[in-house]
């Protein structure tokens, strides 16, 4: 009898995920403190999902598929949300969201053309920027959580500048923080961008050299 994929644990813990994030947008424009509990523990579940399916032997490409347009997306909302907070800043969220979907977009198109099972598969020869993002969990989890902070701190100094903490509120304390490491992550998503732009124009002289060849 072949296995429901569907009904996997990870898979049944990436719809929570979706459920808890849904459940935050409702509540983002107008309490602060549902939304951020929903949307942190959507997020916390991003950590689980991978560990179940690791130790249940239930790591799927749906499962990865999952996970990654639900980050994708829950972040997306997110920064819809802070476009109409801080119109003055809407051209930055805009870029922002651009890059992020495009340079995982191409990523993982150009990752299936070179024929790897997953985006995050990185040889040798590839970028040693990249190669250090993707293969170093670590640093992964460091820049995708670094990055979250900041977005979700301009959210809530949006209502509060939370407990004071030397001097300021915490929240602002978190942003400032934060802020390099989203700007970093942006420099490297756009980094990842050219790299796969790179990578499929190989792909593409490739293919037109083997057709030329044909003709002759």
């Amino acid at each position: 009898m072949a296995e429901n994929i569907f009904l996997f644990v990870p898979n049944l813990i990436g719809y929570v995920r979706i459920i808890l994030a849904i459940i935050s947008f409702y509540f983002m424009p107008f309490d602060h403190i549902k939304a951020t509990i929903c949307y942190l523990l959507s997020g916390l579940l991003d950590a689980f999902d991978g560990y179940a399916a690791r130790w249940l032997n239930q790591g799927t490409k749906f499962g990865a598929l999952l996970d990654q347009l639900t980050d994708r997306c829950a972040t997306m909302c997110l920064l819809v949300v802070l476009s109409c907070f801080y119109p003055k800043w809407m051209i930055l969220f805009q870029i922002s969201m651009i890059i992020d979907i495009a340079s995982h977009w191409i990523h993982q198109q150009v990752s299936l053309m070179q024929g790897k099972t997953s985006h995050k598969f990185i040889d040798a020869s590839a970028n040693p920027v990249i190669k250090i993002y993707y293969t170093s969990r670590p640093v992964l989890f460091f820049m995708c959580a670094g990055n979250e902070l900041f977005y979700s701190m301009l959210y809530l100094v949006y209502f509060t500048p939370g407990p004071t903490v030397f001097g300021m509120g915490l929240f602002y304390l978190i942003l400032y923080i934060s802020t390099p490491v989203a700007i970093v992550k942006s420099l490297i998503a756009v980094l990842q961008m050219a790299v796969a732009c790179v990578n499929v124009s190989i792909i593409d002289t490739n293919e037109r050299t083997i057709e030329f060849r044909k003709k002759e």
